[in-house]
């Protein structure tokens, strides 16, 4: 039977100290690290201005099904007609894209994203 120790040491001044295995301490450091790195990371998108940050609630109607032309369009206050005309694409195109009917050309997403402000890769 294989059992895991816990050493706790007390001090004289009360202060509790834990031992743990090396290999324990090292991978719980790594993973500190790891948090830091990532937290440096997010700050220099945070402090990027020109960097636009995708809301929770856009992010969870995507990821819920809901098509990422239709999604944005709505999430820029624009109608299917405006991004239409906007983008330069004809409205029934659009509809069938949002409505999966049809994939869209490359050609066709990069106009409807250029016209929303975002990345082609924010649509596909």
């Amino acid at each position: 039977m294989n059992t895991k120790a816990n050493y706790q040491i007390l001090t004289l001044g009360g202060e509790e100290y834990a031992v743990v295995p090396l290999g324990e301490y090292e991978a719980l450091r790594n993973s500190v690290d790891e948090d830091r790195a990532d937290i440096a990371a997010a700050h220099c998108i945070l402090e990027d201005p020109s960097e636009e940050l995708v809301p929770f609630e856009l992010a969870e109607r995507i990821a819920a099904g809901e098509h990422p032309v239709r999604a944005w369009r709505n999430y820029r206050g624009l109608t299917a007609s405006g991004l239409a005309t906007k983008s330069g694409v004809a409205q029934s195109y659009l509809s069938d894209i949002e409505n999966g009917k049809k994939p869209g050309s490359v050609k066709a997403l990069k106009r409807i994203a250029t016209s929303l402000n975002i990345a082609l890769d924010d649509l596909i």
